[in-house]
């Protein structure tokens, strides 16, 4: 009996060493992420996300953009060049935070295929920009002109398909493809544009024709119009994609 006495703790020993040499032998994962979407840039996007491994499967990432002031990228896309030239020196400013867990399909801890639904917030402000307008009256037109300023901000969720690669051996640099998003949601804005121009009725209602005439793209607005000038309200759906190539580092 005493014999095992004395070799109890040799066993003890022995298995904490063999735990402590299987422990330094598997290196622990890195969990964390710190990356930008490079291809945003072109939109003037600053932009930088953080994410979170929480296990094998499943992890979060979190990113804040902004665009400084400046031109409306891509305006011609979805306004005609006449309309464009009404909105002389337009600028925009915007911001927007997303918020997406991502689940992972096959290697796991932030690399390979994953589905990730999001939720995102956006603002969208202008600078005190210059627009007129053609008014028409016993066969002579005059132009117009009104001071513009407004803001704009949407709530809307999603979801976006991509697939992260770790391209060193170290596994420290990587590349996160965003293939396809698309987020759904509301929005709300407000824009005022003033006259020194004392506008009469049949000017107001060619004000409001000329505005709801621009047709921007996924947006739904109202055009109120009064002696001062107009008000533009936004309040409906606030559609969005997602798509672009992130560069990152793993730590």
């Amino acid at each position: 009996m005493k014999k095992y006495f004395i070799l109890l703790p040799c066993f003890i020993f022995s298995g904490i060493q063999a735990q402590e040499t299987t422990a330094a032998s598997t290196p622990s994962e890195k969990m964390n992420i710190v990356k930008t979407n490079v291809t945003a840039y072109a939109f003037r996007n600053i932009n930088l996300a953080y994410e979170r491994a929480i296990n094998h499967w499943f992890s979060v990432n979190m990113s804040f953009g902004a665009m400084p002031e400046g031109k409306v990228p891509f305006i011609n896309s979805f306004l005609s060049d006449e309309d464009e030239r009404r909105f002389q020196n337009l600028e925009v400013k915007a911001f927007n935070f997303t918020i997406e867990p991502r689940f992972y399909f096959g290697a796991g801890y932030g690399k390979g295929f994953y589905v990730a639904p999001y939720y995102r917030y956006t603002k969208i402000t202008t600078n005190t920009f210059d627009f007129y307008y053609d008014y028409t009256f016993s066969g002579t037109t005059y132009q117009i002109p009104l001071k513009g300023f407004g803001n704009a901000n949407g709530n809307s969720g999603g979801v976006m398909v991509g697939v992260q690669f770790f391209l060193t051996s170290k596994q420290n640099l990587v590349l996160d493809l965003w293939i396809a998003g698309a987020h759904y949601g509301a929005g709300k804005g407000d824009f005022t544009m003033t006259s020194d121009v004392v506008l009469t009725p049949d000017m107001q209602a060619q004000l409001k024709q000329e505005i709801e005439n621009l047709d921007v793209p996924f947006v739904n607005y109202t055009v109120e119009t009064n002696a001062n000038g107009a008000r533009i309200l936004i309040d409906g759906p606030w559609i969005g994609f997602r798509s672009g190539l992130s560069l990152g580092y793993r730590f």
